[in-house]
């Protein structure tokens, strides 16, 4: 019954971002108040997220929070069990956040507008015109001063295993200079995808974020470099 309660909770809340959140967001972005309308689209992503995590009846501990550098952007690089990685870390990730998402996203009503509020970029991996085009945004929202989060694997593992890194991942914090935040998550997968993507079920999340690799570093290293890094640090994490 609490499960119940807490999708129609969550629904609820999504009409409201439809009429109220979305159009006062893009409100402050044509006024150019870029600051105000993060700020405002966090507290809502934060709280709609919440929301949704809470109505699974799952648990998140979350390691490692003082390992985000607290001034400036960054590229969060995570690994991706599952649809319940983005409110995990939308929730608990102490700044304003866009994601990298697959162009599939872009057909979901409400969610992919929002996506597009909070500096989403979708991308489309099958077409690479539009995916440099996609890594280009990406690489402009960072420069602005917004962090990313990217799921350099493509797409959901839905499982425990690390499958490999899509080549030229990382580009954008090289290209906009920012430091590459790590991030390991653990069992989300056991939420949806372990059974079939049909029933939710509660899991015990833990999300572990690793030590920044500074901009020096990664001006420094070739991009198989970095990605051999950053894979084997997520992946020492899982085990």
């Amino acid at each position: 019954m609490k499960k119940v309660f807490g999708i129609i909770h969550f629904l609820f809340y999504g009409i409201f971002v439809a009429l109220v959140a979305i159009p006062k967001s893009n409100r402050l972005q044509k006024a150019g108040a870029i600051d105000e309308k993060r700020s405002y689209a966090d507290m809502i992503s934060k709280r709609w997220s919440k929301i949704l995590i809470e109505a699974t009846g799952s648990t998140v501990e979350v390691i490692g929070l003082d390992n985000i550098p607290k001034e400036g952007p960054v590229l969060f690089v995570s690994n991706h069990q599952g649809y319940f990685d983005i409110p995990i870390l939308l929730h608990h990730l102490p700044k304003s956040l866009g994601f990298l998402a697959k162009i599939e996203i872009a057909k979901w009503p409400v969610i992919s507008k929002w996506l597009a509020c909070i500096e989403g970029v979708f991308i489309d991996r099958n077409d690479i015109r539009q995916s440099l085009k996609a890594i280009k945004e990406t690489t402009e929202s960072l420069k602005s001063g917004q962090s990313i989060v990217i799921f350099p694997e493509g797409t959901r593992s839905k499982s425990s295993e690390l499958n490999p890194f899509k080549p030229g991942s990382l580009k954008p914090a090289q290209k906009a200079n920012v430091p590459i935040v790590p991030i390991t998550i653990r069992n989300t997968y056991k939420i949806l995808e372990a059974n079939n993507d049909r029933n939710i079920k509660p899991a015990a999340i833990k999300v572990i974020i690793s030590p920044a690799i500074d901009s020096n570093t990664i001006s420094n290293e070739s991009s198989g470099d970095l990605i051999t890094k950053v894979f084997q640090t997520i992946k020492h994490n899982l085990s």
